[in-house]
Order: structure tokens, then C-alpha cells, then sequence
């Protein structure tokens, strides 16, 4: 490695969620931050290729070449957003590879620009509860988590001011209630299915999906230039009104007015520097990914962003003679309890009658059911629980297109919408499991000469439960409330799909059995704090990324303090 040295006070590696979050607190706090990103730059609006185009301005009306898909992105097109209008925003398979274990897959979607996934999510916000925090050492799945809700409360009310994030507050124990921008509503037929719902069973709501979308944007969103959500409902490719939040839209336009910010893209960062006589990192090995050039960079902190896989990837690759089976991994908790949601298993159901109700313009929202399973004891043949997601709709031509017929009549048949039909999809918690591991390919390597990803990783017994029990209770839900032709699915998808990979270095009490402690630092050296995914130590059934947010300004507040006292 060459020595072009340039000093920071804290280096970011990611620039998605988590590093975006990193970098908008620590710059705002007056750290001189570098921002160091894998894949390539994104302006925003600009670079917004597929925005705000009609299907037919798409090739193949927004579906993807499936030659191309199949050569190129054989897991990527998995995921539910890849489609033609958003394919850059996706990791090539073929240049970017990872292994796995034969007969225990994972989907692994990626996306390695600016931004990173913030361009992609699917923006539901939720918070974890106490009950989620609690659950490892109730049941003794995991290791006790060294943080409670109280600890996080007011992180996540700063973190849902400043994102935009829209929904009630209902005074669930289970969903704890936040700082919200008026919902995105419902649509008739959702209004009464949540009617005959609620009056039938006295132990489930349902909600608006709570979203990070501007519906009554206030000073601390238009200072950025954010706008108010126009119901496009094509978020995934990107929008230039900043209505939704992304890193482009708000973290990092934040940051960067503060002047405290430097980013570099096409950097990958390959190891963390260690210095054994200080006990401290010193800095980052970084390969650029067009020219294979090979650079350090020096900080006294490192916050690792990097997502899950890509954070852990950099600590099991950042080897030494203190560190033999990658950093700060004593414990030899590193690469292990891989989790995801479990996702892709409901019920699908037609509701009879409002054929004279319709819907103006494209709700990029739906419904949420929040969990109502082993809320205060286990009551069920499995531990943990799940919430639902879906959404009402008129059926339209696209269900039709598969029938005969011919004529005037015919043809005018195709304007008059279908029936309202509705799908709620599961999500539930995956349990922690030692043996769901990633590592290092002994042999293999990608085209810049680090060892890929090796992911081993299965559903266990407690999952399949689970899942089963997921499309029982919807299908059970949608004929109770008096849908008809309903019908249960639960789709043969590995684990990874949920795109809600989390844990690999978690947060614990005990440095014997976690690699970070309660403010995200690592047991074994204290000026590296991760805050992505990989921190957590159960994952709840609720989606994550508002958690992430919350523990990464968290982690920021606690470092900065420190440094002011030189104790980093």
C-alpha cells in the first residue's frame, strides 16, 4: 500500500442509512469526516434516469431484458424493484460475487453507488419496542441486548423529524408511537376491511403503513429542497423532489453545507489499520475500483456503514497478528447469527361489492397489522412474532391479459376496472442462529484480489413455524372479515430476499459473546463503532432502517463527546 496520507478526525465507510446518518451528525457537530463509498457517484435528480417516464418510454414497458437479467443479475432480479427503469441502481452479480454454501442460499441485493440502498428502500418506518429489545434474554434466543428502548426513544424522535416519516400513533405497546407527518390514508376498500377487521378480533389493528414520505413537509425538509409526496409511487428510481428520504435528499446535502465533509467514491475500502501498540485503528486500506490504485487513509475514528455483509466483510479481511480471525473478534461472534425477515408468505383475497369506488393517482403506501403473537407469554409453538404488510386494489387489464375474446365488446371490457383485491404479506423475526454465518473463501477471489463473501445460511425450525403460522393467519383474517376467493402462498425464497440482512457483529453486554458494546464501539478496540445492520442483535419483525438511523446518531453523539475529552 502507498502512503498518501490525509489526516480527518473521523473516516465513514458507506454511504447509505447508516453513513449518511454518520456523516450529517458528526459534520454538524463540527468533525472534519471522510466519506468513503465503494461504488460510484449519483447526483441527485441528475443521475435520476428512469424518473417520472411512462411505461411506454421503457424498453419492454419497464421489465428487463431477461437475457441481461439472466447473464448479469441472476439474484438481483429476484428483488421486487428491478426493473428496467431502476437496473443501475442494482450490483452486478457477474463483477461483484460472493460464494455460498451448496444448498443453503442467500440473496444477497446490493447496490453499490452513491446512496446505496436509501435509493432503493422500500421506506417503511418502524420502531423496535421494548419488547424487541427484551426478547433475547425472555426467551434465550441471542444475547441480552446492552440497550432498552428508553435508551433509543429520543433518537428515534430525532431521527423522524428530520426524515419525514408519516403515520398515526395508535399506543401500541408492540409499535411504539413516534413524531409523525399526517398518514398517507387508506383507500376505501382498506377503510372497511379495517371495520370488519377490528370488530371481530379484539387483539389486531390495522394501520397506515408508516413511511418516510413527505406529506406536509416542514422547514426542516424544504431547507433541502424536499417536496411534498406526488403519489408517483416510482420511488425506486429515484425522486428528484426529495419527497421520500434518501442520502441524496437529505443526510447528505445536510453534511455537506456544514463544510466538514470530504467524499470519495469508487473507493473500496479493503482492511481497518492497527496499530498494536496504541491498541487503536489508525486508519483505512482503500483500492480504487476503476484504476485497482492503492490508498490509506488516516482518521482517529472509523465508523463502519458499510451495510451488514460489507461492513463485516472489511473487519474478517482486516487480519494481523493481534487479530488472527478478523477484527476486533475475540469473541468469535464476527460473521456469525446472520438473520433476515421472513417474508414472501400471506394470503391474497377479493373483497365483494364498492365496484363504483376508485383511487386517484399511485398510493406508495399500504397497510400495516402490527404484531399481536406472544405479546406478554408464548402462547403459540414457536417464539417472536409478525406484522403484515399489503395493500387494496382494483384489479386491472394486466389480470385479463390471459383471456380469449374478440370484438367492440371485448376490447371496451378492458376499461372497466376488476374487483378490489388484496394481499397482505408477513414479516417475521428470524431467530439468531450461530451456525448463519458469513466468511472469507479460502480460495476465491473478486477482480480486485480480496476474498469474496463466503454466506452460509438457513431457516431453522422456530422460522418454518413461523412462516407457516404467517399465511394461516391471513388466509384466517381475509374469510373472517368476508373476502372471497382467498388464497395462501408461501413462496420458496431463500433467506436474503427480505433485503433486511442483519447481525454479524453484534451488540452485547458480554465481550466473551458480541463484537460491539452498547454504544456500537467494539469490545476489543475503541475507536471503531459499526452502526449498520450487522449491530443488531435480534431483528424484531419490524422493518429496520429507522433503528439503524436511531443508533447511528446515537453512536455519533457518544463518540463526539468522547473526542472533545481526548478520550478517543
Amino acid at each position: 500500500m502507498t502512503n498518501n496520507q490525509i489526516d480527518f478526525e473521523v473516516i465513514v465507510v458507506g454511504s447509505g442509512i447508516s453513513g449518511g446518518w454518520a456523516a450529517k451528525e458528526l459534520t454538524e457537530k463540527g468533525v472534519k469526516t471522510l466519506l468513503l463509498e465503494r461504488g460510484r457517484h449519483v447526483e441527485h435528480g441528475a443521475d435520476y434516469i428512469g424518473e417520472d417516464k411512462d411505461p411506454w418510454e421503457l424498453k419492454f414497458r419497464d421489465d428487463v431484458d431477461r437475457k441481461l437479467a439472466n447473464q448479469r443479475h441472476p439474484i438481483q432480479k429476484k428483488c421486487y424493484a428491478f426493473k428496467d427503469s431502476t437496473k443501475h441502481f442494482f450490483a452486478d452479480d457477474i463483477d461483484h460475487p460472493y460464494s455460498q454454501e451448496e444448498g443453503n442460499d442467500f440473496d444477497w441485493i446490493r447496490g453499490h453507488h452513491l446512496g446505496g440502498r436509501s435509493l432503493l428502500w422500500h421506506r417503511q418506518s418502524y420502531r423496535l419496542s421494548e419488547m424487541d429489545f427484551n426478547s433475547n434474554k425472555r426467551d434465550g434466543h441471542g444475547v441480552d441486548w446492552p440497550v432498552r428502548y428508553d435508551d433509543l426513544k429520543g433518537w428515534y424522535d430525532h431521527v423522524e423529524e428530520f426524515v419525514g416519516v408519516s403515520g398515526t400513533n395508535e399506543g401500541l405497546a408492540q409499535l411504539p408511537d413516534g413524531k409523525f407527518l399526517p398518514p398517507i390514508g387508506f383507500n376505501c376498500a382498506e377503510e372497511e376491511f379495517k371495520k370488519r377487521l377490528e370488530s371481530k378480533y379484539d387483539d389486531r389493528v390495522m394501520i397506515p403503513g408508516r413511511c418516510a414520505h413527505l406529506t406536509d413537509p416542514q422547514p426542516i425538509h424544504t431547507q433541502f429542497g424536499r417536496g411534498t409526496c406526488q403519489s408517483r409511487n416510482q420511488c425506486q428510481r429515484g425522486c428528484s423532489l426529495g419527497a421520500y428520504f434518501s442520502s441524496q435528499a437529505a443526510t447528505l446535502p445536510a453534511a455537506n453545507r456544514t463544510g466538514n465533509l470530504t467524499t470519495i467514491t469508487d473507493a473500496i475500502v479493503h482492511s481497518i489499520i492497527y496499530d498494536p501498540k496504541t491498541k487503536k485503528a489508525t486508519g483505512v486500506r482503500v483500492i480504487d475500483q476503476n484504476t485497482n490504485q492503492k490508498r490509506e487513509y488516516f482518521a482517529r475514528v472509523i465508523f463502519l456503514c458499510a451495510s451488514t455483509l460489507g461492513s463485516t466483510q472489511i473487519m474478517l479481511n482486516s487480519t494481523s497478528e493481534h487479530f488472527k480471525n478478523g477484527f476486533a473478534n475475540s469473541s468469535d461472534a464476527l460473521g456469525r447469527y446472520l438473520m433476515d425477515h421472513l417474508c414472501q408468505t400471506g394470503a391474497t383475497g377479493e373483497m365483494p361489492g364498492l365496484l363504483d369506488k376508485y383511487y386517484v393517482g399511485r398510493k406508495p403506501n399500504g397497510i400495516y397489522i402490527p404484531r399481536f403473537k406472544n405479546l406478554i407469554e408464548d402462547t403459540e409453538d414457536y417464539v417472536r412474532g409478525y406484522g403484515y404488510q399489503g395493500n387494496a386494489k382494483r384489479e386491472s387489464w394486466k389480470q385479463r391479459i390471459g383471456e380469449k375474446g374478440f370484438g367492440a365488446d371485448y376490447k371496451e371490457s378492458f376499461q372497466t376496472p376488476g374487483p378490489w383485491v388484496f394481499d397482505f404479506e408477513g414479516f417475521g423475526e428470524m431467530l439468531p442462529r450461530a451456525d448463519n454465518r458469513v466468511s472469507l473463501h479460502k480460495t476465491k477471489k473478486d477482480q480486485w484480489g480480496m476474498a469474496q463473501i463466503h454466506i452460509d445460511c438457513s431457516y431453522g425450525d422456530n422460522d418454518w413455524k413461523m412462516r407457516k403460522a404467517m399465511m394461516n393467519s391471513a388466509v384466517n383474517m381475509m374469510k373472517t372479515a368476508g373476502l372471497i376467493n382467498v388464497k395462501g402462498y408461501s413462496n420458496d425464497v431463500n433467506p436474503g430476499i427480505g433485503i433486511h440482512e442483519m447481525g454479524t457483529a453484534r451488540m452485547g453486554r458480554d465481550p466473551k459473546t458480541s463484537v460491539l458494546n452498547k454504544h456500537n464501539q467494539c469490545h476489543d478496540v475503541d475507536n471503531v463503532f459499526v452502526t449498520d445492520g450487522s449491530a443488531m442483535a435480534s431483528s424484531g419483525c419490524q422493518n429496520p432502517s429507522l433503528t439503524y438511523m436511531a443508533l447511528t446518531a446515537r453512536a455519533v453523539d457518544y463518540v463526539v463527546g468522547q473526542m472533545k475529552a481526548n478520550i478517543l
